[in-house]
């Protein structure tokens, strides 16, 4: 029996010049979807679609500000004028910060929730009525595991990620019936640039995990894949984890 892949799907995959998008965008054009990669760093989504193409598989490179309501929609025109209306949307491109609760001032409170939040609405807003029209739609999330234990230092963050959880379950309930499934992918500890640019010490926690090491971004690149595909057609509001066991006895 042929195996089922994504051929004839157009993914979009916001944040994908490095890191998780770019693990999620490489993974889904293996899975035989045309990928378009939206990033606010264009020779990151460059180098992403060139890597694609190099390995036979199809994606077109945007320069995108993933929260700016016009630059969604000029990319979204683009994307399907290049490879057709779009099916799969993973919404990744999103910010982090550590800022002491009562240190944090309202204006860095409203950048994080405009990208983290209010983006992925817009980006939705847009690329859904293509689902609609289709009858057909995968849209995957990539929250934050921190929004199930919380974290030090990052009430914006949390209150971002969780409200796009719940943006989630509230879109998995509404368009049910349509073909469309909504799910969220919320990472633990995976090994990104934006990790490694961040204030954590990677190995010192790392060894407090339970596999003694950070997740890798293919990792959650294969979870992604998994909900995107024709399989999980009956799996929708619902959260897979990938954090190496983090709530099972360890920090």
């Amino acid at each position: 029996m042929a195996r089922k892949t994504l051929k004839g799907k157009v993914a979009v995959v916001t944040g994908g010049g490095s890191g998780i998008g770019r693990a999620c965008a490489i993974r889904l054009a293996e899975d035989e979807a045309a990928v378009a990669i939206w990033d606010l760093n264009g020779e990151g989504a460059a180098e992403t679609a060139k890597m694609i193409t190099e390995a036979g598989g199809t994606a077109l490179a945007l320069t995108v500000n993933a929260a700016d309501k016009a630059a969604i929609k000029a990319a979204a025109d683009q994307t399907r004028a290049k490879l057709g209306a779009i099916a799969i949307i993973v919404n990744n491109a999103g910010i982090t910060g550590f800022v002491p609760f009562l240190e944090m001032s309202e204006e860095v409170f409203d950048r994080m929730t405009s990208i983290n939040l209010r983006g992925p609405f817009l980006v939705l807003k847009e690329v859904i009525p293509d689902m609609l029209a289709a009858g057909w739609g995968r849209i995957i999330n990539i929250t934050s595991s921190s929004i199930q234990t919380g974290a030090p230092g990052m009430a914006h963050y949390v209150s971002a990620k969780s409200g796009l959880l719940g943006m989630t379950k509230a879109l998995a309930v509404e368009f049910a019936d349509k073909g469309i499934t909504a799910n969220t992918v919320p990472p633990g500890f995976i090994d990104t640039p934006m990790l490694r640019g961040s204030p954590v010490d990677v190995d010192a926690y790392s060894a407090q995990q339970l596999m003694k090491r950070p997740g890798r971004p293919e990792e959650l690149a294969a979870a992604v894949a998994y909900l995107a595909s024709v399989d999980a057609g009956y799996i929708t509001g619902q959260t897979i984890s990938c954090n190496g066991g983090r709530y099972m006895g360890s920090a």
